[in-house]
């Protein structure tokens, strides 16, 4: 169920009662009741994967090396993820695969953005679709949907049944790479095979990490993966539109130029300051310093940027080795049409054991958030972790092998939770007895 992007701005108005991608519109308040820390103990996972609470297991839908449709073999590192519904009984993930220069593509024809040919190294970065049925969870289909970009690490699902997948990486044509990189693409939920791959030049070139869209005005939101990155917003000049072009800015908070809180708590938790956004020339970057522009004419710095997703008339996003304690950030921004955004420091983590560099994030249909921890070290012990309405972090799944959890999304009707395991390739279907 394919939907016009005209039609949908047109139609839905404020767009929360039209919106057909899972997880942006919690029930309720972003917070409805129901959500919270008591889902239980983790219970040890016998095959060594994933630990849940009581009541809950997982089965996997899809892995590295698995024959897909189109001829290829599911890829490496799967990161961003989004959940679609299709109609008529059908689902779609759209996932990224963070893949570079020298990484394994699976195998997949990729005639795409930049051209495959002897003169060229191989550019393996892309997404997989999967397509589901929605009662049985069965994989029906599974192909390569884009292909000859660069570490595609997140990106957004967006009101119209697509799926915005962002390059963390800014490298320029050097006769080895026949294009400059650093881009967005949209891919369709319901297309079958590659996408013409567009790079949505107007939205900005830097190192890209996760996107969101505003349904009530079509503005896109965005992240980036750098310890000194600042917070984008597109304004389409066509809502639904990107590739007609529009406007980037960045945030600027009033009396704060640094929310990463690393040599003193400038920013504290709770205390909302009003955000107004700068608009920024020359957004190719060709020099890759759009981030540095942006904060010499007052934009606020943050600690990488990851996640980003938004919830009912508010967004939540993570800045990964944010804080006094440098183990990260998630922070709140709250669109205004009448006056300044609003934004606030949510959560701060105090200790490596409550909450470590959280990376993706999910608003759940329940209220909650569930990011997906990103730390390495000499032994990886990653978690999902879930964050209350009061802004306690709790345990909600322990990945048992070494790699992180990537692109939590939910399915329609909220009784799924999709996860992506990145190194091997694993993607996960969860369920359990999920708050309603």
């Amino acid at each position: 169920m394919h939907t016009d992007r005209r039609n949908f701005f047109a139609l839905t108005g404020t767009a929360f009662g039209g919106l057909l991608v899972t997880g942006c519109a919690p029930k309720g308040s972003a917070f409805a009741a129901g959500g919270g820390s008591s889902f239980g103990a983790l219970q040890p996972d016998p095959a060594g994967v994933l630990d849940l609470p009581p009541g809950f297991s997982y089965r996997v839908l899809s892995r590295l090396g698995d024959a897909m449709d189109d001829g290829g073999t599911v890829p490496d590192r799967a990161d961003g993820m989004g959940s679609f519904d299709l109609g008529n009984g059908k689902l779609a993930l759209v996932r990224n695969h963070e893949l570079h220069p020298g990484t394994d593509s699976g195998g997949a024809q990729m005639p795409a953005y930049d051209t495959v040919a002897r003169s060229l190294i191989p550019l393996p970065g892309g997404t997989t679709t999967i397509v589901l049925d929605a009662n049985t969870l069965e994989v029906e289909r599974e192909y390569r949907s884009l292909a000859g970009t660069i570490r595609n690490c997140a990106g957004g699902v967006t009101p119209w049944n697509s799926w915005l997948s962002c390059e963390e990486n800014t490298s320029r044509a050097d006769g080895r790479i026949n294009q400059d990189h650093g881009y967005v693409f949209e891919v369709p939920a319901d297309h079958v095979g590659l996408v013409d791959p567009v790079p949505l030049r107007a939205m900005g070139r830097f190192n890209h990490e996760a996107a969101c869209v505003d349904p009530a005005t079509g503005i896109v939101y965005m992240t980036e993966d750098r310890p000194d990155s600042i917070f984008y917003r597109f304004i389409p000049d066509v809502p639904g539109e990107l590739a007609q072009g529009g406007t980037l800015q960045a945030l600027v908070i009033d009396g704060i130029a640094d929310t990463r809180n690393h040599d003193s708590a400038a920013m504290a938790v709770g205390q909302p300051h009003a955000g107004t956004w700068i608009t920024l020339d020359d957004v190719e970057a060709p020099e890759d310093d759009l981030r540095n522009r942006g904060a010499a004419m007052g934009a606020a710095m943050f600690a990488r940027g990851e996640g980003l997703w938004m919830g009912d008339g508010e967004m939540y996003f993570t800045a990964t080795s944010g804080g006094v304690a440098q183990e990260g950030q998630v922070f709140r921004l709250r669109p205004n049409t009448d006056g300044p955004d609003a934004i606030d420091l949510f959560y701060e983590s105090p200790t490596a054991s409550e909450y470590s560099f959280g990376d993706n994030i999910v608003v759940t249909p329940f209220g909650d958030l569930i990011v997906c921890e990103d730390q390495y070290g000499a032994t990886v012990d990653n978690h999902l972790r879930g964050i209350t309405p009061e802004g306690e972090a709790y345990p909600f799944g322990r990945i048992r092998l070494q790699t992180e959890p990537a692109g939590a999304c939910f399915s329609p009707d909220g009784q799924t939770m999709f996860l992506n395991l990145y190194s091997p390739t694993m993607t996960l279907a969860i369920t359990g007895p999920w708050p309603v």
